[in-house]
This record gives C-alpha cells, sequence and structure tokens, in this order.
C-alpha cells in the first residue's frame, strides 16, 4: 500500500469511518501509513486522488508562503534548487535536523532583526533565492513566522515545509545530529543508543564507552541482523556514527528501512567525536 490513500480528510470529520481506516493504515503501511494516520488525525489533506503520503501538504487556507511535501523537500535536497533552513532554535537544530538543512538562528533573545541579516548572510544577500523553511510541524509558529518576516524583508521566493521535523522522522527521512548535539544526548540521555559503523578491528582498537559495533561494511552480508536494536520500545533515541560521514549515512540509510523513526547520524568523525568526548 505504501502509505497511498484516496483520502481528504478534515479534522472535523473524525468519524467511526476514519478511525477505523487509520488502523487499517497502521496496519497495512508500515512508517508510510503512520505518517499516513498522524496527518489524517491532525487534519491534514493527505491527498487529491491517487496522491501519496509524501505528496501531502497542510494545505492551509489564506496562506501568506506556499507550502511544499515531503517529495518536494527531497528533491530540494537532491538537486539543490532551494535553501532548506530550520527555523528553530539552535539548541533543537543541534539536536537533530534534516539531513542538509542549515540553521541561521541568533542568540536567544534576538530582535527579529538578526534572524533576517543571518538568513541574509546565509544566501550571500541573493533575496531571490529560493528557501524553504521548516520547524517542529503543525502548530509550530517558528516558520510561520520567519517566513512571513523574510517577505516583509523583501525576500521573493519563500515556502515553509510545515509538516516539519515529526512527519520527516515518520516518513524515515535522514536526520543528522551535530556535535554539540550528540555530546549533550551520550552525557545526560541514559536511554540512548549509540551505533559505532566502524569495522570490528577498528572497534576493537578504539571505542566509546556503551557503545555497540554495526560495522558499515557488513551490511550487506548481515544487515542489521546483530544490531542491539531497541525492539521493545520503537521511539528509543538511536544515534549512529562512524569513521567518517559515509560509514554512518551508510548505517543511517539502512536503520531508515525499518520501523525506528527516532534515528539520527553524526555526520563528522569518529576522531573528533572522540576527542570531544575525553573533554566533556
Amino acid at each position: 500500500m505504501e502509505g497511498r490513500t484516496l483520502l481528504c480528510v478534515t479534522a472535523r470529520h473524525q468519524s467511526q469511518e476514519m478511525r477505523q481506516m487509520l488502523t487499517r493504515t497502521l496496519v497495512r503501511a508500515g512508517a508510510a501509513g503512520l505518517a499516513t494516520a498522524i496527518m489524517m488525525a491532525a487534519g491534514v489533506d493527505v491527498a487529491i486522488a491517487q496522491s501519496s503520503v509524501y505528496q501531502a501538504t497542510l494545505a492551509e487556507p489564506n496562506q501568506k508562503t506556499a507550502e511544499v511535501s515531503t517529495e518536494e523537500v527531497r528533491r530540494i535536497l537532491t538537486d539543490g534548487s532551494a535553501t532548506l533552513i530550520d527555523s528553530r532554535k539552535r539548541s533543537e537544530y543541534v539536536a537533530g535536523h534534516i539531513a542538509g538543512a542549515k540553521n541561521a538562528a541568533p542568540e536567544p533573545g534576538s530582535p527579529p532583526a538578526a534572524f533576517i541579516a543571518a538568513v541574509e548572510r546565509l544566501v550571500g544577500g541573493d533575496k531571490a533565492k529560493p528557501l524553504v523553511l521548516y520547524c517542529n510541524g503543525q502548530y509550530c509558529r517558528a516558520s510561520r513566522q520567519l517566513s512571513e518576516q523574510l517577505v516583509d524583508a523583501g525576500f521573493t521566493n519563500v515556502r515553509r515545509y510545515q509538516l516539519g521535523i515529526p512527519i520527516w522522522r515518520a516518513l524515515n527521512g535522514p536526520v543528522e545530529i551535530e556535535l554539540e548535539g550528540i555530546l549533550r544526548v551520550y552525557k545526560i540521555d541514559q536511554t540512548a543508543l549509540f551505533f559505532d559503523a566502524r569495522s570490528a578491528a577498528d572497534f576493537a582498537k578504539a571505542n566509546l564507552p556503551g557503545t555497540h559495533n554495526v560495522p558499515a561494511d557488513q551490511l550487506a552480508t548481515d544487515g542489521l541482523r546483530k544490531a542491539p536494536m531497541p525492539n521493545n520500545d520503537f521511539n528509543t533515541r538511536i544515534v549512529l556514527f562512524g569513521l567518517d560521514f559515509a560509514q554512518a549515512r551508510a548505517l543511517a540509510d539502512a536503520v531508515g528501512k525499518t520501523p525506528f523513526q527516532n534515528v539520527s547520524y553524526f555526520p563528522g568523525t569518529f576522531d573528533a567525536l572522540a576527542a570531544a568526548v575525553k573533554t566533556q
């Protein structure tokens, strides 16, 4: 089924028939179905006939800036046709953001003009450059507010991925975590799992305490069969890293084909991470 639906649902029509439909979607369609059910329950315009969950938007009335779908964000990240901006606070961004997104958030308490100036620097002063903003989903005001401020400041090509990072995660989109974020999680989140994608030989030579070795070079033969996946809680935070970006991303892509959605990978090197952990 792959999350496909022929429905256009609004919140005021959550009848018995809809509840049954949500259940069927969850049972049959895995992660994409879960995202569909979430959006249906929230009143998201899942689609016009034959459209998929990846093409859904909120279809908000009286929009000041247009929305884009998950499919469009994927394309933008592939072809570089727009700059994807995470509109949240930097502390949220470093803890996990759509892979490839930029953050221009100023210091907390800064005036709106500081955010506008930061975005302008990010695009080299080109106010016609295509921008796509996102934040924490349907009820998050950050991307709406920033998009309107940018338009008022003269930016001419501003759109929003208003479904935001919650639906991106639900659809197993790749999420990166910054060094500052992974250090914070490693220090305070005792429930998180850390998977090291380096080879078994490299792991045996040096590793971070409490981490698990899931070698990227064995994914083709073993997959994730030997990985200690948290099968009793699919919302457990899983953080991935490797020798370098390539190893971490390979493992992230493999985990992205499972029902686990609270997953992020560190795009930096193991040496940088290990050195930072030692200085904590």
